[in-house]
């Protein structure tokens, strides 16, 4: 068991009262599912929430940070942040941070499912 296992298990405690919460392995650490939606990433000690270009700045004036990995020639940011360390004491703080999440990943969901009935179909042959 690494850090990362008891960390992940505590903030899907955390993420209860909103869902099913669930810690999925991936790339080193833990992708986070709430009811089957992936809302954050844990990996190196840390919690990160998704986040978009209409919710990255409420993130951005608490302080947080994105999520930064190392790629083969330059650092790639991803639009995974940090939570306020309160967020990390309770469900309550928890709660606002992580419907952010879910409105983020929300969105990108239906971008894709819009993407994918916009593409022409292939005409077989």
């Amino acid at each position: 068991m690494t850090h990362d296992d008891g960390f992940v298990e505590y903030i899907c405690e955390l993420l209860l009262p909103l869902g099913q919460a669930q810690g999925r392995p991936m790339f080193g650490g833990y992708g986070v599912y709430l009811d089957g939606l992936m809302i954050g990433l844990v990996i190196d000690g840390g919690c990160f929430l998704k986040a978009d270009d209409l919710s990255k700045h409420e993130f951005l004036k608490a302080g947080c940070e994105p999520f930064v990995y190392h790629g083969q020639e330059k650092p790639i940011t991803m639009n995974y942040w940090t939570v306020p360390a309160e967020a990390l004491e309770s469900e309550r703080e928890m709660e606002r941070w992580a419907r952010l999440a879910i409105a983020a990943a929300e969105r990108k969901a239906n971008a894709k499912k819009l993407e994918q009935k916009a593409e022409p179909r292939r005409a077989r042959r």
